[in-house]
């Protein structure tokens, strides 16, 4: 447990094969933590609360012609939502129990895209305001909330490739 906890760290010095592979599971536990954080989400947007700022986003960016339609997209999206959840599941049991670097480097450039985007909208939030009038907000809690899960799994991310990659380099040399 010690070496998880030591492999967590993306400056953490990996000097052996144990080392190298908690290392890379720490990109495993920024799915996890990803998950969890996706199932909050999913839990807000069917709540009452949730659901009735979802409605009125909807409704503020909808023509009369595709109000209808637009109830259907919430429906789809919350399944959506569900389905990435669980395809996340997937990617983290491989990386914990086939640790290698095509995870990390996905869910890397991933998270990255999640966090420009986060922290554009936010930038950007009085300037949409003014083109497309006022838009319903998210609660704070979600939204910073959601950027500190993102800055979490980079540093975990970064973690799991450099683990991944001495694990390669152990594995390479135990091999020779």
């Amino acid at each position: 447990m010690s070496g998880l906890i030591a492999g967590l760290s993306p400056a953490a010095k990996l000097t052996n094969e144990a080392e190298a592979r908690a290392s890379a599971r720490a990109s495993a536990v920024s799915i996890v933590l990803g998950v969890i954080w996706g199932g909050v989400n999913l839990a807000w947007m069917t709540s009452p609360e949730g659901a009735a700022i979802m409605q009125q986003a909807m409704a503020a960016s909808a023509t009369p012609e595709t109000a209808a339609m637009m109830e259907g997209a919430m429906g789809a999206m919350i399944g959506l939502m569900a389905f990435f959840i669980g395809l996340q599941l997937i990617f983290a049991g491989i990386q914990w129990f086939k640790p290698n670097m095509i995870v990390p480097i996905l869910f890397l450039l991933l998270v990255v895209y999640g966090l420009l985007t986060s922290v554009m909208g936010l930038v950007m939030a009085d300037q949409m305001a003014a083109m497309m009038g006022p838009q319903p907000q998210l609660a704070p809690w979600l939204t910073y909330g959601s950027l500190a899960v993102l800055v979490i799994q980079l540093m975990l991310h970064i973690s799991g490739i450099r683990g991944a990659s001495a694990l390669s380099k152990f594995r390479r040399d135990a091999a020779a």
